[in-house]
């Protein structure tokens, strides 16, 4: 192997420096201190959907079309899969190049595409992905003993300890499947990618002891790899950071509609949500109608408040009525109770918290739009200014900046993206979707803009110092790594421990049709996370 390329996804300093001064991860820690390492900025908006598409394409979201977890026609929704990754990425470049390249739980890869090698899909897939070559999962799940792309999810039966063994069984499994498809296709390139890096503070917030666990089973697997794979060249990489948030949950749309810029409606939810999947899914009834009026009143405030269903449902479960609820009330009639986002007769509005930004409703381009082309400059700019002063109860602003969406996306998948771009400050705030009071109180761990890159081995000049390293140069700096030449397109650089070969043009990228989603399973995880409120 040529280049091993390590994903962990959120990792930063402030998480993996005091495992290594603790001595925890004694692999993960000699690439670290044998190569150069050093920050990595990560985009904007610095999620996971988005970012790792950027990282192993090497431009930004749009050039390559992936701006969230989900994808929006109109003012419909579908979560986003590889075919909407709308560049080339690193194994295709290898596979142009006459090289071999094997991928393992990379987010966004689901279907993957027909390349000299494998690739298992990661987060974002179904658990039974379409992998390539075909059967090559089967083969997999026949070596290594089992195969899953999600751990299993929690009943009331089965919560807590057992839920967080599956976390540590996920990594044996990430690692077991990436050394047998070695073994079997003998790659020059290698990208494994480890997601509970990042869903341990999501999952367990504030539990140090099982963040210590995580990654020292990844770094057993990473140990593993490297010695079964000597591998040239190892380059580990974040996609963003993770940290404490000690601020507010501010609900733009509260904000914008107390301006009179998003309009509300009653006539059920218009910002994705999780309760628009549950119905007639995960209910007995199907009617539509929980036939109680008390928790139909109920609902309706809580929705007003900001209890989304991730928050609803540590409640529930703590009452022990989890289950009672998921198949007798149908909760999406329940809220549908209280206000909602307008998407047609709002002006702006924001459609997904983790897009990080606001888009305009405009004509010619919305199904319904309101504001004319005429109006659209004026129109942001006064909603730019709007956002800009909005501050937490404290007296503090908000944002650390609000910006027109072109000081950060552009390229021609630009316009499919948020039309305002906003930053909270120091990444202290999270946003919400939520129509009802302002402020809330965020969830206790989320995404930073800073993650981690490491790079040790053959051609790595230890001397050159690592700073203002971004995401986009990942995938320049893994494809000089193997002695391709990084495409003009790209939005990165080779960062300066290599030679970078002369970037070159790319004949243009053959585009795959869009194909749906439509997973419920995948949906569910999304709010498990809070990723869907």
């Amino acid at each position: 192997m040529q280049t091993l390329l390590v994903g962990l996804d959120a990792a930063c300093f402030p998480v993996i420096r005091p495992l290594f001064e603790d001595g925890e991860l004694p692999h993960l820690e000699t690439v670290f201190k044998d190569g150069t390492a050093g920050r990595l900025e990560s985009q904007i908006p610095p999620w996971t959907a988005s970012a790792w598409p950027s990282l192993y394409t090497g431009v930004n979201p749009g050039k390559h079309g992936v701006f969230d977890f989900l994808r929006f026609d109109g003012y419909d929704w579908d979560i986003v899969n590889s075919t909407d990754v709308r560049q080339r990425t690193l194994w295709e470049y290898a596979d142009e190049a006459g090289m071999t390249s094997v991928v393992v739980n990379a987010p966004v890869t689901s279907p993957p595409p027909d390349i000299d090698g494998a690739v298992i899909p990661g987060y974002l897939a179904s658990e039974d992905p379409q992998s390539h070559p075909t059967g090559i999962l089967d083969d997999v799940r026949d070596a290594i003993g089992g195969y899953r792309v999600y751990a299993r999810r929690e009943t009331d039966e089965r919560v807590g300890a057992e839920k967080f063994d599956d976390y540590l069984e996920l990594s044996r499994m990430r690692g077991e499947a990436f050394r047998y498809l070695t073994d079997r296709f003998d790659p020059e390139f290698g990208f494994i990618q480890f997601q509970k890096t990042d869903a341990v503070f999501h999952d367990f917030p504030g539990d140090h002891e099982k963040v210590r666990q995580i990654y020292r089973a990844v770094d057993k697997q990473v140990g593993a790899i490297l010695n079964e794979c000597d591998p040239d060249t190892v380059i580990v990489a974040s996609d963003h950071g993770m940290g404490e948030y000690e601020g507010y949950e501010f609900r733009v749309n509260q904000y914008l509609h107390e301006a009179s810029v998003v309009k509300t409606t009653t006539e059920g939810q218009g910002v994705p949500s999780w309760f628009q999947i549950k119905d007639e899914r995960l209910t007995e009834s199907g009617t539509g109608e929980s036939g109680h009026p008390v928790l139909e009143r109920f609902a309706g405030t809580a929705a007003s408040m900001g209890l989304t269903y991730q928050r609803g449902k540590a409640i529930l479960e703590t009452l022990g009525l989890a289950e009672f609820v998921g198949k007798h009330v149908p909760v999406g009639a329940v809220f549908a109770a209280s206000d909602a986002v307008d998407f047609r007769m709002s002006q702006a509005y924001l459609r997904s918290p983790s897009e990080l930004g606001v888009r305009l409703n405009v004509e010619g381009r919305d199904p319904d739009g309101v504001v004319s082309a005429d109006e659209y400059e004026i129109a942001r700019d006064e909603i730019i200014t709007l956002l800009s002063e909005a501050t937490t109860p404290d007296g503090m602003p908000v944002f650390e900046e609000v910006a027109e969406r072109e000081e950060y996306i552009y390229g021609p998948y630009a316009d499919e993206a948020v039309d305002i771009l906003t930053i909270p400050n120091d990444f202290q705030h999270s946003l919400s979707a939520v129509v009802g009071r302002q402020f809330g109180d965020p969830e206790p761990y989320n995404h930073k803009r800073n993650g981690v890159i490491a790079l040790a081995g053959a051609g790595v000049d230890t001397d050159a110092e690592l700073v203002n390293a971004q995401l986009f140069d990942v995938a320049p700096t893994v494809l000089a790594s193997l002695g391709i030449a990084p495409a003009k397109t790209m939005d990165g650089d080779v960062l300066g421990m290599l030679d970078p070969p002369e970037p070159t043009s790319y004949p243009e990228y053959t585009v795959r049709e869009q194909t749906a989603t439509e997973d419920d399973e995948v949906a569910q995880r999304l709010s498990d996370l809070g990723y869907l409120e």
